[in-house]
């Protein structure tokens, strides 16, 4: 096991990154340089909790693109898996494929969890909002993945939906 991971504080640097998407092209940070871009780790596509903050999430896409939000979400999961996800619930933002754990290990969402008595290695749920200049404005670990987009816009500032 690992000690747990660096996590980021606002002000920081975001990590760059380049990641493949649901149809497997590639997305980098660099991508949304000169907007703000909610980044959120889930663990795996298509399990209820990891569902329920999706929608969450494309439920509020339009108003947090008002307020100068895009929205990205990484998880550990095959290319393929997140095609069907987001098939599956008409998902419009991009997922993005984290195999090797290389990105939310950079952004602090991947270390030590626990879990019924089990100690493993996994992906911690986590948002990070990065501003347009590159940099760290928000960073949440440890989110509960029901109630975190509405937390995240009041966090933010913006009404809750």
């Amino acid at each position: 096991m690992t000690d747990q991971p660096t996590r980021l504080g606002t002000g920081d640097a975001a990590p760059v990154f380049s990641l493949p998407d649901a149809d497997g092209n590639t997305v980098s940070l660099a991508d949304f340089a000169g907007s703000s871009v909610v980044v959120y780790f889930y663990p795996a596509a298509s399990t209820p909790g990891c569902t329920k903050q999706a929608c969450d999430f494309r439920d509020s896409l339009e108003s947090l693109a008002a307020a100068g939000y895009q929205v990205v979400g990484v998880s550990p999961d095959a290319p393929a898996k997140l095609k069907k996800f987001t098939e599956a619930e008409a998902l419009t933002f991009p997922l993005l494929s984290d195999e090797d754990h290389a990105v939310a290990a950079a952004y602090g969402a991947w270390g030590e969890k626990k879990n019924y008595g089990r100690t493993y290695e996994g992906l911690i749920r986590s948002t990070v909002v990065v501003d347009p200049d590159g940099k760290v404005a928000v960073a949440q670990y440890n989110v509960r993945a029901t109630g975190h987009v509405a937390k995240l816009r009041r966090d933010l500032g913006l009404d809750a939906a």
